[in-house]
C-alpha cells in the first residue's frame, strides 16, 4: 500500500486527464510516441512530457525495437479506491420539491443523449480528417522527389508538420540516432524546409521562410 509522498506523487500523475488516457491506452498494449499521439490526438511534445513524468514516477517503463522506436508500457499497475466519509455532526433535512428526482433523472438522460450525439459527430469528422491526413501524406511523399532525399527526411518533415519540437523530442518521436538526426536537420535547415528558433525546430510556413 502506498503512503505519504508516494500517494501524493500518484495523485499528481492521475490529476491530468491526458495522462489518465495514456495509461488506459498502454493497459491495452505497449505503444510508441507517434502511435500515442495519433490515437489520442495529443501533440508528440506533450506526449513525451507526460511519458517522462510517468516513467520517472516508475509507473511506466520503455524498451526499443529493432527500428530504434521506443515502446512504453505499464511497469506498475494500480487500482485507486476513494472512500467518502461524512463529517457532519447531525443530518440536516432539506425540503425537496415534488418530482425533483424525476426531473433530474430525465434531465441527465437528455444531456447524456446530446453528448452521445455530439461524440458521434466528432468521430465522423475525425474519420474524414484522418482520411485527408493520409491522403495528404501520400501526396507529400509523391511530390517530395527532387526536394527530399530518402524516407528519413520525409518522415522527419511529416513529424515536424504542425508541431514545434526540441531535438530531444524529435529523437523520441523518430527513434533516429543523435548524429544522424543532427545531420538530417542541418540538411533540411539548409534547404529552407525546416527552421530552428532557440531550441525548437519546425517546418517553415513557406519554402525558404
Amino acid at each position: 500500500m502506498l503512503e505519504g509522498d508516494e500517494v501524493a506523487r500518484l495523485l499528481d500523475i492521475l490529476g491530468n486527464r491526458n495522462r489518465r488516457r495514456i495509461i488506459q491506452l498502454l493497459r491495452q498494449k505497449p505503444c510508441f510516441v507517434t502511435e500515442i499521439s495519433e490515437r489520442l490526438m495529443i501533440s508528440p511534445k506533450a506526449v513525451i512530457e507526460h511519458l517522462h513524468m510517468m516513467e520517472n514516477g516508475k509507473i511506466l517503463s520503455s524498451r526499443s525495437d529493432v527500428r530504434r522506436r521506443k515502446y512504453y508500457y505499464i511497469s506498475q499497475d494500480f487500482n485507486v479506491e476513494v472512500n467518502l466519509y461524512s463529517v457532519a455532526e447531525k443530518k440536516v433535512s432539506v425540503p425537496v420539491a415534488e418530482n425533483t428526482a424525476n426531473s433530474q433523472f430525465f434531465g441527465y438522460i437528455y444531456l447524456l443523449n446530446e453528448l452521445f450525439e455530439s461524440r458521434k459527430r466528432i468521430i465522423t469528422d475525425l474519420e474524414y480528417i484522418e482520411r485527408d491526413i493520409d491522403s495528404n501524406i501520400l501526396e507529400l511523399r509523391q511530390c517530395s522527389k527532387g526536394i527530399l532525399e530518402g524516407e528519413s527526411e520525409i518522415n522527419l518533415v511529416i513529424a515536424l508538420t504542425g508541431y514545434e519540437m526540441t531535438f530531444r523530442d524529435i529523437s523520441e518521436v523518430t527513434g533516429l540516432p543523435a548524429n544522424e538526426l543532427d545531420s538530417l536537420l542541418n540538411v533540411l535547415v539548409t534547404k529552407g524546409i525546416v527552421e530552428r528558433t532557440d531550441k525548437y525546430y519546425r517546418v517553415c510556413d513557406k519554402y525558404g521562410k
